[in-house]
């Protein structure tokens, strides 16, 4: 039974006025004679009460989920059926272990699915969706998609001339922690910081530490040519350093300060920066370019720095700790996704159009409907994921257990 959030507030306000006309003084004044017939004052209007706004959902179990269309109507191609059919078995061991934050799924959902998967043929990927999962909407299932890509950018392994850009590995003194062990209903919240005094207090943010916070702690493993590269390639998550001798040098993703995400092309687009034309990745890193003062003093105000690991084997690496697939990853916010499941977008963005799977997660992507498209290397991608801005509709696949749970025999959503 799904457990939709009712937070409308009904605002029962009795106003009630009363008029005083007060008795005119001075000495030996006599009061009008009083009427027998007296004329009611006319009635003083309340002030209407602000509606209390309903409070947003923290969980797709909150927001209400809704049978969605049958699955071969929305017509899959082949080859993306395929695609996110291997996505998705790569992604059964870890989605078996995880606790779904979202509320759609329990411990053993997936079981099925995933043992059903294992020997399904590939030549007919789209029958496992249509036969093992159900299609659901989350909310208004209103989607709203980005797209991040795996960028190459020049590096070394050792600092020298042109390449003095620290690539830092994750810091020893940086703890994090899961505010669900203090506050069950924060299950899944993360802190970061660091101890000091005996207290934990907020690690440096983007500015103090590119200012020397962790300079002589040795955690460099590779120096970046360009400040403006390296800072988009925070952003992605992970990405390729080529270095000078044409060898390329893969890094991901190995934790992050605990600082806010601030997306500098929105806050630079609310501050009248960047006009018409400008609002793709590839316009900010015009502006900044041709702004290098100012720049700077932007990207700092993203206080969010993002350490990395050298990758030898399949990558990049998403949340999930699998590899992820370009045109087949989608980051998701797990309170609303369970990570591992099959997701479809209809946009108006048709080449974002079709069947992705969540293995990943972002830092900017959070609510719900809320997604980044993986778009994998090269300059198509980069040009396609820099770009993307699509809105439209958004299903899930869950297993058919879990959605008999959620929907009602009538097809409504149940409710709690």
């Amino acid at each position: 039974m799904i457990r939709r959030l009712c937070a409308g507030l009904a605002a029962l306000a009795a106003l009630s006025a009363c008029s005083v006309v007060p008795t005119p003084g001075g000495a030996g004044h006599r009061p009008p004679p009083q009427s027998h017939h007296h004329r009611p004052e006319p009635p003083v209007a309340a002030s209407p009460v602000a509606p209390v706004p309903a409070p947003k959902p923290t969980s797709a179990a909150q927001a209400g989920v809704q049978p969605g269309p049958g699955f071969v109507s929305f017509g899959i191609n082949p080859d993306g059926a395929r695609a996110a059919l291997t996505a998705f078995r790569l992604s059964c061991p870890a989605l078996q272990r995880r606790t779904d934050q979202s509320g759609l799924t329990r411990s053993g959902d997936w079981g099925q699915a995933c043992a059903q998967a294992v020997g399904w043929p590939d030549a007919d990927a789209a029958a496992f969706f249509a036969n093992q999962l159900a299609v659901v909407q989350v909310g208004d299932g209103k989607a709203y998609a980005t797209g991040y890509y795996e960028p190459e950018i020049a590096g070394s392994r050792t600092p020298q001339l042109g390449y003095e850009v620290p690539v830092y590995k994750k810091p020893s003194d940086l703890v994090e922690g899961d505010l669900g062990d203090f506050f069950p209903d924060m299950k899944g919240k993360k802190i970061r910081g660091r101890v000091q005094g005996g207290k934990l207090v907020p690690y440096p943010d983007r500015g103090q530490i590119e200012d020397g916070a962790l300079s002589g702690m040795k955690l460099e493993i590779a120096y970046a040519a360009d400040p403006v590269e390296f800072f988009f390639l925070q952003v992605q998550g992970s990405g390729r350093l080529r270095l000078p001798d044409g060898s390329v040098m893969r890094i991901g993703y190995d934790g992050q300060n605990g600082r806010e995400y601030v997306g500098i092309g929105k806050l630079m687009r609310d501050r009248g920066l960047l006009g018409p034309g400008q609002l793709s990745m590839q316009g900010v890193m015009a502006w900044l370019r041709a702004n290098p003062a100012e720049g700077d003093r932007i990207m700092r105000e993203n206080k969010s720095f993002v350490f990395f690991r050298e990758l030898t084997g399949a990558g990049p690496i998403g949340a999930l700790n699998v590899a992820v697939t370009g045109r087949v990853t989608v980051a998701a916010d797990p309170a609303f996704v369970p990570l591992g499941a099959p997701v479809i977008l209809q946009l108006d963005r048709p080449e974002a159009n079709g069947l992705w799977v969540a293995q990943d997660t972002g830092g900017a992507i959070k609510g719900s409907n809320r997604f980044d498209t993986f778009w994998g290397a090269g300059d198509e991608a980069r040009m396609i994921a820099g770009g993307m801005s699509g809105r439209g509709q958004a299903w899930l696949l869950i297993p058919r257990a879990a959605a008999a749970r959620l929907v009602g025999p009538d097809g409504q959503a149940a409710r709690s």
